[in-house]
């Protein structure tokens, strides 16, 4: 196991390296990671844990530093105005894939804080950092959109999308859309989630009237590619 509290050090000390500014941010638990602006100088991070891998809360900590850095860095005196605003929502989802793909799964990157890390859970001095790697770099069907691997990640994207068309176009209503979720995500990713929690009901967007924000998660991933490349 991986203690909590020694993830939530290690996830401070990364976030700080990668340029959060706590002074004006924290970080709290949650079910469903998240970053929040409350004000110009109040910007709040969440992730949530798994003892079995610490791995999970990291990245959801560095992907909503991303967010939380973008916030950190509009203008604070035009606050509530467009130049004190981000960009748009594919530009804002391309800081925290960035920061958490492109930057926090790279060998650079874990060259330098795989010793860190290390000291924080001592058993991953038996596990080679090329072993390390290649486990953060794994592709495998995941149920969970957040915990989804580069290769497979908008898959979820473009079910939700999908999904999103027909409940717009009143193809199919509200009280059919487990069944519908159940069907397209068999179609595409080869079996059904084993209960709702872990099928449609495990993102916040549509609970908090998001409709059509999803696809913003794989504009940000091209975006991210293009930044990081350039």
């Amino acid at each position: 196991p991986y203690p909590i509290r020694a993830q939530q050090d290690f996830n401070a000390l990364i976030a700080a390296e990668i340029g959060f500014d706590f002074h004006t941010g924290r970080i709290d638990t949650t079910t469903h990671p998240f970053c929040t602006t409350l004000g110009p100088k109040d910007i709040r991070l969440t992730t949530r844990y798994e003892e079995s891998d610490f791995t999970s809360s990291l990245f959801g900590v560095m992907h909503e530093a991303g967010h939380g850095m973008y916030e950190q860095g509009v203008p604070v005196e035009d606050f509530g105005l467009p130049s004190g605003s981000a960009v748009s929502l594919g530009i804002h989802e391309s800081q925290s894939r960035l920061w958490e793909n492109q930057v926090g799964r790279s060998p650079e990157f874990w060259k330098k804080f795989y010793p860190i890390a290390q000291e924080h859970f001592p058993q991953l001095k038996e596990f080679p950092l090329d072993d390390f790697l290649k486990y953060i770099h794994r592709a495998e069907f995941s149920p969970i959109r957040v915990e989804a691997d580069e290769a497979t990640y908008d898959l979820h994207i473009i079910l939700r999308f999908r999904i999103e068309r027909m409940l717009l176009n009143r193809e199919i209503t509200v009280t059919e859309l487990p069944e519908t979720w159940n069907k397209l995500f068999e179609e595409s990713f080869g079996f059904a989630p084993p209960d709702d929690a872990t099928g449609c009901l495990q993102d916040i967007h549509w609970s908090m009237g998001g409709i059509g924000y999803f696809p913003t998660y794989t504009l940000g991933n091209i975006n991210a590619a293009q930044l990081f490349a350039a």
